[in-house]
């Protein structure tokens, strides 16, 4: 019998912990799931005679080790920051280790000691990233089979809420990943290649250079600059590209009004606010404002960041009670912390609420003189506030892997992430056959 331990039983874990139990009797594998919290554990596993709940504090040294012993692989749905510790563990006990998560610089300097002793680290293996590395490599590598070269690769995606004509939420926007990278989104260095130009976005700019995007049957996104692009030039062997852009899709004129809590500072994450404890909506938004006792703040806004008091940012911020005199409810707080506090009271899904998966890839080549595009795109609904398409995309393709390692149908050792055919072939499969499919279309553009 092979052991499986998943640690973290937060809402991304749902549909992998699923997937492998759903699989456990017939490959003859036992499911752990550890948790701090053994409650949510014990939910997660329900009453699987496969699988067992056990609670669980990565920071507890001798915990860690006697629970990672007992496993042959063990998948980490941890916060990212834990994950190098596990790796370590993993690590001096021969255990195979699978994660989501981009590779980090700890987790990178392991490739050498994991290859060593046989072991697979396999990073980047969900949504964003995962299944965008894959889709892609997939349509780059068919481009490379016949001898071409791509000219332009364009890469987007978004967490996003399912369309509901029932919904008055003006931003179509809700909360299904993690809150705090959402308001801190676009605060690392941004810069990608267009044109043979190299570029970079300043992140007070960030949200007023969007692009409109439209995918046939699901209508128009606009996409924004999503990190370093150019990282990609190495990971995807893409060094003589002339454009290479990845970004985050959100529904049309939600940038806007994020840009008007950029504008203000109220997404710095940098220092301590006062008064938070008797802070209300209201006056966090008039902390950033000046002093004038005569008008009110949202006149003082609008004339601030030049909106129209009855324009679509105002209404949004209306939505969002930001005006409200609605208590904070925190005791301290960075800027950030403050509104994310207070957009979880708007931005939490509801039980009955569906989000929205949506990914789409473009490819620019020359063949025979004609310059050909590829466009390629994926659209994924959830079905409620546990079984989201976000928890679905995150952790498929992450039991898929998992699946493969057992059967040894993955030979790769070391810290890799899934752009080879032994991963995307198999997995992308896998994907269509549980109902993720990739619609592409090819065009010529001469």
């Amino acid at each position: 019998m092979n052991r499986i331990l998943i640690l973290g039983a937060g809402r991304s874990a749902t549909s992998l912990i699923n997937y492998l139990l759903s699989a456990a009797e017939e490959n003859d594998w036992h499911v752990t799931v550890g948790d701090y919290a053994l409650q949510l554990a014990e939910e997660k596993v329900k009453n699987s005679e496969r699988g067992s709940a056990i609670a669980f504090n990565v920071r507890e040294e001798q915990e860690r080790i006697k629970v990672i012993s007992e496993a042959d692989v063990v998948i980490s749905m941890l916060p990212a920051s834990f994950h190098p510790t596990v790796a370590e563990t993993c690590l001096s006990l021969n255990k195979h280790l699978l994660t989501a998560s981009y590779v980090s610089d700890d987790m990178r300097a392991l490739n050498e000691q994991a290859k060593t002793k046989g072991l697979l680290f396999l990073n980047e293996c969900g949504l964003d990233p995962g299944i965008d590395h894959m889709s892609a490599m997939k349509v780059i590598d068919k481009v490379r089979s016949k001898g071409l070269e791509l000219r332009a690769f364009e890469s987007f995606t978004g967490g996003l809420l399912m369309p509901n004509p029932n919904d008055d939420n003006p931003w179509e926007y809700g909360f299904t990943w993690n809150p705090r990278n959402v308001v801190l989104a676009g605060q690392g260095t941004v810069k990608f290649i267009q044109e043979g130009k190299f570029k970079f976005i300043p992140y007070h700019k960030l949200f007023r250079r969007t692009e409109m995007i439209h995918i046939p049957g699901h209508g128009y996104f606009e996409g924004y600059a999503n990190r370093d692009s150019l990282m990609y030039m190495d990971v995807y062997n893409l060094h003589n590209i002339q454009t290479l852009f990845r970004g985050t899709l959100r529904r049309p004129g939600y940038c806007k009004g994020w840009d008007v809590f950029v504008q203000l500072g109220a997404t710095d994450d940098t220092y301590q606010m006062d008064g938070v404890n008797q802070m209300t909506h209201r006056q966090f938004i008039n902390s950033f404002l000046s002093y004038n006792p005569n008008d009110s703040v949202e006149l003082k806004l609008a004339h601030y960041l030049g909106l129209e008091l009855d324009g679509p940012e105002m209404h949004k911020l209306r939505w969002l009670d930001m005006f409200e005199e609605t208590p904070v409810g925190l005791q301290k707080g960075t800027p950030a912390q403050i509104l994310e506090h207070i957009l979880k009271k708007k931005w939490t899904i509801g039980p009955d609420e569906k989000d929205q998966i949506v990914m789409w890839h473009l490819f620019d080549y020359v063949e025979n003189g004609k310059t050909k595009r590829i466009r390629s795109a994926m659209v994924a609904n959830g079905e409620n506030a546990n079984e989201t398409a976000m928890a679905k995309t995150v952790g498929f393709p992450l039991g898929v892997a998992t699946k493969l390692l057992l059967q040894g149908k993955i030979e790769a050792r070391g810290v890799v992430i899934p752009i080879t055919p032994e991963f995307y072939e198999p997995i992308l499969n896998e994907l269509d056959e549980l109902g993720f499919h990739f619609i592409e279309e090819e065009v010529d553009l001469d």
